[in-house]
């Protein structure tokens, strides 16, 4: 019989276009299939995970085809639908497939190559020719056959090893070879059976009165191992030897003791590594007031019509109540949720309201998972119609967005406004908002887009018409929006009220708070403890080695750091440039206020939250745990505190420096500011009091302030609407920023200028630039920027195409293959 020879066109999660087309070996063909993941090798050493999009039987004609080494799935692990959402993404992002590819798939079911190293067979045991850090490497290599890199560094405790590998290799002491790592492993657990002997109650009953004479701990063990299997029911239960341990003091000796007799029978079995929770408990069910209840029946019938709603509720008006009405509707036809949270922060809340009624159908993924864990939720979603699967409704910040759905039937984007949907690096520079309506079309299904600020694009799409709005202007109770005062901090600091950064307005208020037992939230947008050390003498600040910025002191570390790159140095005792001792601390970051609230309030407990304090997984539910419990008095931190948080505690709110974000040169500044000042605003007087909230600025009557202090969102989005239409900028024109970076500022320069005057000749006006931002240099690449903006009315993909056409002319000029280019669509 003659066999078929098939031939698979596969995605590589590399930054490469296009597929690549590896030959099946026949002993294969049965078992390669489309959305399959496969072994292949890449260029002459490297191994790697790919996806098979087609099988046919067409050789490609102008290369030696490899061959696929192996299978590594049963079952596909995507579908056609994600596949096109995929190539969607990489279209309108600028971008390849394969970096798609690597952003979307969790890192465990990617499979990559590890350089290990060998004693090469020809060596002949010529210790003497080796220094002292190579002799200890073979020896160790003699022993145990193989190493990685990292082992080596362990050995002979030092970082770069690869010049000594050079040396062993030249000296052929030892070989590189390439191992695959396969990163997912199910986990397996020990469970334990009686056996079938003694289920018989005579047996046992025998069993009982032996242990009771001669092995006490083992009968106490088989005691609690039947009160926890529920011997004797018709559907007993499977026990976990761990569990028998913890419940147990001492209990694995006994248990082997028992698994010797033949009394117990172990055995190991594949589990979740995935928290299950009991909604057997189910709390009453919702009732809305008059007003959530209009807004749902709006939400529904604006449904009817159209697939996109944007639901602008003010803080506190009940959304989350809204959401879970929809979300039971859904569940009803059989269908998937996607419900989407800007941070991991707010997931804590928000799981723990969504688990109540939906018990374990509720999922969630984000990064704080260990790579297994996520492995599990994208093998339980892609199974969402057999009956395994349990998640119908997936909770997660951007990434969630890629799982592999095949029945979505809603999206909820929760505080759509927010900045934290846009990815900036790696490619894909995707806007998760943006980019879930897409998917949630391709599903046929309706998207949500819910907040209270909405972002100046949504609701300009809701106003002409591209969505419905849908408003809720009452909050939930009728609780009164919050008293919104301003301390003049000019003012104040000319009177001599101040006390360090808080005015006396702001403490007056946190003092007659912390009295009445209730809470705080102090917010301020820098981590760290002062944002800069500076000489007194010549005004010398101490910059990073990589980055064109001062360092940033944190007093926990007592270090200086960058927030950009991470590099660090200790605190200097004299000033580097003029060698005086006056070096004083400036500005002032989430750390000195936490440090100098304590002294100001001894008996307060006082927390901090910010990128620095929530590093470890469980670290934002601890925080937000313990200040829902009311064992925190004063919270302060930086934007995570701004994002739809519930605490019914908290009565005041202080903005301590107002200013930072409204000055920030970027034409959405006023739009951010007003967004985070109303937000972190509406978490005071949540329930059966009203709060207060103060803002301290040196400018307080500055149109934003006052826009904030008024609530009054539409005012804020007139006034910058109109600036946006008379200077096009989004919503009226679409920009797309191209980022040029080198190490010689000189070069950059010169090629940053001449790619700008080739985007020209093709797109004439349109090309501003090219200007350093901000930051021009990081991590050692100084950067231009490069801004086009495009006319809406216009082809977008016909720009692009020319865009990348010139990139694609630009880099095969020889001099300028060492610039690096980048693309941001869509930047925020």
């Amino acid at each position: 019989m003659e066999r078929t020879t098939l031939f698979a066109d596969v995605m590589l999660p590399l930054p490469v276009p296009g597929l690549f087309t590896y030959r099946v070996p026949f002993d294969l063909n049965d078992s390669v299939e489309k959305w399959r993941r496969v072994v292949v090798q890449f260029g002459k050493k490297k191994i790697y995970t790919a996806i098979v999009i087609k099988i046919h039987q067409t050789p490609p004609q102008n290369y030696r085809v490899k061959y696929i080494l192996s299978v590594l799935d049963n079952e596909p692990v995507m579908n056609n639908i994600q596949y096109d959402f995929w190539n969607w993404i990489s279209e309108y992002y600028m971008c390849e497939p394969g970096e798609v590819m690597n952003v979307a798939i969790p890192s465990a079911l990617k499979l990559a190559s590890e350089s290990k190293i060998v004693l090469n067979p020809e060596f002949k045991g010529d210790y003497d020719s080796l220094t002292e850090k190579e002799y200890l490497v073979a020896e160790a290599l003699d022993i145990q056959k193989q190493l990685t890199l990292s082992e080596i560094e362990n050995i002979i405790e030092q970082k770069k090893v690869i010049p000594l590998i050079k040396n062993l290799i030249e000296k052929e002491v030892v070989l590189i070879e390439e191992e695959l790592k396969e990163r997912y492993k199910p986990k397996t657990e020990t469970f334990i059976r009686l056996s079938e002997e003694y289920k018989n109650q005579e047996k046992l009953q025998d069993l009982f009165n032996q242990l009771e004479k001669r092995a006490f701990k083992q009968l106490e063990v088989l005691m609690a191992f039947i009160n926890l299997s529920d011997f004797g029911h018709s559907k007993e239960k499977e026990i976990k030897q761990a569990e028998l341990v913890k419940q147990i003091k001492n209990a694995t000796s006994a248990i082997n003791s028992l698994a010797k007799k033949g009394i117990f029978e172990t055995y190991r079995k594949t589990t979740s590594r995935l928290e299950y929770f009991d909604a057997s408990a189910k709390p009453e069910s919702i009732i809305l007031n008059e007003y959530q209840q209009q807004a749902l029946t709006e939400i529904k019938s604006a449904f009817e019509k159209k697939s996109v709603v944007l639901f602008h509720g003010i803080t506190s008006s009940g959304k989350t109540e809204i959401y879970i009405k929809l979300i039971e509707e859904v569940l009803k036809q059989d269908k998937q949720v996607l419900y989407l949270l800007p941070e991991i922060a707010l997931t804590t809340q928000i799981i723990n309201r969504l688990r109540k009624y939906f018990g374990n159908k509720v999922g969630v993924y984000h990064s704080k998972y260990n790579e297994n864990e996520r492995v599990e939720i994208w093998n339980n979603v892609i199974n969402s119609k057999l009956k395994k699967s349990t998640y119908k409704i997936i909770l997660g910040p951007r990434s969630a967005l890629f799982l592999p759905y095949n029945n979505l039937g809603l999206v909820i984007i929760d505080e759509e406004h927010d900045y934290s949907y846009k990815q900036f690096d790696p490619a894909p520079r995707y806007n998760a908002r943006d980019s879930a309506i897409y998917l949630a079309c391709m599903h046929g299904a309706k998207v949500l887009l819910g907040s209270a600020t909405p972002s100046i694009e949504s609701y300009y799409n809701a106003k002409s018409g591209k969505y419905t709005l849908v408003e809720l202007n009452k909050r939930f109770g009728d609780i009164r929006l919050p008293e919104i005062f301003v301390a003049d901090l000019k003012k104040e600091t000319r009177q001599k009220t101040m006390k360090s950064h808080f005015s006396s307005l702001l403490l007056n208020y946190v003092t007659e708070v912390l009295k009445n037992k209730e809470q705080v939230i102090l917010f301020q947008n820098r981590r760290g403890f002062s944002l800069r050390l500076e000489c007194d003498t010549c005004n010398w600040m101490p910059e990073c080695k990589n980055c064109d910025v001062t360092l940033i002191y944190h007093k926990h570390f007592n270090q200086l750091r960058c927030h950009y790159c991470g590099y660090s140095r200790r605190v200097p005792e004299r000033c580097d440039s003029c060698g005086s001792t006056h070096l004083h601390m400036r500005g002032f970051g989430t750390e000195k206020v936490e440090d100098e609230l304590s002294i100001l309030y001894p008996e307060a407990r006082i927390r901090r939250m910010d990128l620095d304090t929530t590093r470890s997984k469980h670290a934002y539910q601890n925080i937000i745990n313990d200040f829902e419990e009311r064992r925190i008095d004063i919270l302060v931190g930086t934007q995570m505190v701004t994002k739809g948080l519930d605490f019914d505690n908290v009565n005041v709110v202080g903005i301590l420096n107002a200013d930072n974000m409204i000055s920030f040169p970027d034409f959405r500044s006023y739009e951010r500011s007003f967004q985070l000042m109303a937000q972190v605003s509406g978490r005071a007087g949540r329930k059966n009091k009203r709060g207060k909230v103060v803002i301290q600025s040196y400018n307080p009557n500055h149109s934003v302030i006052r826009d904030v202090i008024q609530h009054d969102y539409l005012s804020m989005y007139q006034s910058q609407i109109l600036e946006r239409r008379n200077f096009k900028y989004p919503p009226f024109n679409r920009l797309i920023r191209i980022s040029m970076k080198h190490k010689d500022a000189r070069i950059l320069n010169e090629t940053a200028r001449e790619f700008a005057t080739m985007l020209r000749d093709k797109l004439g006006k349109r090309i501003l630039g090219p200007e350093y931002p901000l930051v021009s240099r990081i991590k050692n690449l100084y950067i231009k920027n490069i801004l086009v903006k495009l006319e809406k009315s216009e082809n977008l993909n016909e720009h692009k195409k020319e865009i990348l056409k010139t990139i694609d002319i630009f880099k095969s000029e020889s001099g300028y293959k060492a610039v690096r280019i980048y693309l941001d669509v869509d930047p925020i």
